[in-house]
């Protein structure tokens, strides 16, 4: 997409927003405001500059058996690529930016590979989360290296909230979902513990034609158990405990390498363990009324284990371990001037690598001063975020963001920013052993980014709309599939949202378009598709419940060396409905993949077809 056409976009932009104005804007109830931290402290939704989007609980607790990443690429600006299955190793993309260019954070802490860059979607549940936060965009000077999509947060179900419930659910391909969780408050201590299991005898994670076949079905199963404790010691003193333990397994068509047993896709059993273990210590402290310190000690432990059998005895085949261990620290203090925010932040990150690879380089640690001001005046506001990390590997980074809205009424605001972000070579990137058409390449340096963007943001009654282009030109781009360091990578595109609530039903939609490329080839970035629609309607009418989603994709390209796949577009069409029986028990069906169809996110790897799972949840 040249820049001609981006402004186009640009200008047809208002335009678009305001034919529709006339048509939604009725009197209705009113959006609440929504808390988040696309600026690292709260806010309403109302007044974030940033282009974000918030996942409420209600939203996760319709999706059923929906995955994670699955819940993740309903929303603007959000992609995916799978390796086949339900559960399975996943990327994400966050406005084309490649897979590891988004930082994935559980309450504030840093989880993820340090050795292929990937997000452990795949054992977290559902359940477990209290909301989600999407921060689209550059985000290094706010988050540190990585941030070059953007940034995902997931905060699980906090301590101190009366519940007690039970969900139970079954389904298609053999699928079974049990959840507890508990919580509440006794004295200064608030508490909340929750488990759940799931499990399934799946499908076949690759195509008919894939190389490697094994026709059988691939199984999947996950638990996982969250644990928070906060207690007020004071009036103005917090301590709080979090703590989120996610095991996984499910199987695939591989064999080891080294394959000492002489084992290929038919005879041999390959089965990945993924795992997280993430837990946290926060201080809260108001030393005076405008001045919040919050302390943060904390550790995560990504792990990926494969191991492989031989089928006629179980003989052991070989194991694979890539490992990363993440102790992360912090100390933030937030002062208020008026209406305006310090924000000043000093953080410390290592990260320590355990492999059968044996890596030259196992460890790097990554120091980080950040000063963001915010300015909140009636008619205008202001971000500015400047940062400074010094990695043991590559030496100091500075970034910068600036963030700017002005209200031109009461309705319609405008938004703008401009920043940059740098992201360092995984070890993988750096070290790994020649496989295929990959190779690690220890010359390969830090790549740049300078991002900008513009939109506009339209709010009355029960509309809420926004219109976003932007454009992120990163020097030194990493392809993927090859390893090769290109002269740059051009990510353009826009996305349009929109959402309306009616008395009792809500409407959300939105559109995206993407079009990254890789500089001075012109070449599309793998797995990115150009054109992105989702629609996702809900209605509540007495003690039922209705939902609707729809998705439609264009089509992709997805590379292994000098050959390129193209991976057809496609249009999903899921829809479930639900039926409080009583206070405390709730019934629920889903249809997912309504018109079977089939499709691949990566080249070789299938997904799911129809499917359908009930379940039922009692709250008391």
């Amino acid at each position: 997409m040249n820049s001609i056409r981006l402004g186009k976009l640009w200008l047809a932009t208002p335009v678009a927003i305001a034919a529709a104005a006339p048509v939604f804007a009725q009197t209705n109830p009113t959006f609440e405001p929504v808390l988040v931290t696309a600026t690292r402290t709260e806010q309403p939704v109302t007044d974030v500059l940033a282009d974000v989007t918030v996942i409420d609980r209600d939203t996760l607790s319709r999706a059923g058996q929906t995955s994670l990443r699955e819940l993740l690429a309903q929303q603007p600006g959000v992609q995916m690529s799978s390796n086949g299955s339900y559960r399975s190793n996943t990327g994400i993309f966050l406005r084309g930016a490649s897979a590891t260019q988004t930082i994935l954070l559980v309450d504030g802490v840093r989880v993820g590979s340090a050795t292929n860059g990937s997000l452990s979607l795949e054992t977290i549940p559902l359940e477990s989360i209290e909301r989600i936060e999407i921060l689209r965009g550059a985000a290094s000077a706010l988050y540190g290296p990585d941030a070059v999509g953007g940034v995902i947060q997931i905060i699980t179900r906090q301590a101190g909230v009366p519940r007690r419930s039970v969900s139970v659910g079954v389904g298609t391909d053999g699928q079974r979902l049990g959840a507890a969780h508990f919580g509440g408050k006794s004295g200064i201590f608030g508490y909340n513990l929750g488990f759940s299991h799931e499990r399934g005898s799946g499908i076949d994670a690759k195509t008919p034609a894939a190389t490697g076949l094994n026709p059988d079905e691939d199984r999947f199963e996950t638990s996982s158990l969250n644990f928070s404790l906060v207690a007020d010691i004071h009036t103005n003193h917090q301590l709080k405990f979090q703590s989120l333990y996610s095991k996984g397994l499910y199987g695939f068509d591989g064999t080891p390498s080294p394959n000492p047993l002489g084992l290929n896709s038919m005879n041999s059993e390959a089965i990945a363990n993924p795992e997280v273990n993430q837990s946290s210590l926060q201080w809260v402290a108001n030393w005076a009324p405008r001045w919040k310190s919050t302390v943060l000690v904390a550790q995560s432990d990504d792990k990926s284990v494969t191991e492989y059998r031989r089928l006629s005895d179980g003989a052991d085949a070989g194991v694979a371990r890539f490992n990363t261990k993440r102790d992360q620290y912090s100390w933030q203090n937030d002062i208020g001037f008026g209406s305006d925010v310090l924000t000043l932040l000093a953080e410390q990150r290592s990260e320590e690598v355990d492999s059968t690879t044996n890596y030259p380089v196992k460890a790097r640690t990554i120091d980080g001063l950040m000063a963001s001001y915010a300015l909140n005046r009636d008619q205008w506001d202001a971000l500015g975020v400047l940062r400074s990390d010094d990695n043991s590997q590559f030496g100091r980074f500075n970034n910068y963001a600036l963030s700017a809205g002005y209200k031109l009424n009461s309705q319609w605001r405008l938004v703008g920013s401009a920043g940059s972000s740098f992201q360092a070579p995984t070890f993988n990137q750096l070290y790994f052993p020649r496989t295929g058409n990959f190779s690690g390449n220890p010359e390969l340096q830090p790549q740049r980014s300078r991002s900008k963007e513009l939109g506009v943001k339209y709010a009355a009654h029960a509309l809420a709309a926004s219109a976003v282009v932007y454009e992120n030109k990163v020097q030194g781009f990493i392809t993927p599939s090859t390893n090769v360091q290109s002269d740059r990578a051009t990510l353009r595109g826009a996305t349009f949202a929109v959402d309306r609530q009616f008395e009792t039903l809500l409407v959300k939609a939105s559109y995206d378009y993407t079009d990254p490329r890789t500089e001075p080839d012109d070449k599309r970035i793998a797995r990115i598709a150009r054109h992105v629609f989702n629609l996702n309607l809900s209605r509540e009418t007495g003690p039922w419940q209705y939902y609707g989603e729809l998705k439609l994709a264009s089509d992709r390209i997805d590379r292994s060396g000098s050959r390129e796949f193209n991976l057809g577009g496609y249009g999903l069409l899921n829809a479930g409905v639900g039926y409080k029986v009583n206070q405390d028990l709730t019934v629920s069906a889903r249809l997912n993949n309504i018109t079977d169809k089939t499709y691949s996110l990566a080249n070789g790897f299938t997904t799911p077809g129809r499917n359908l799972f009930v379940s039922a949840n009692w709250s008391f």
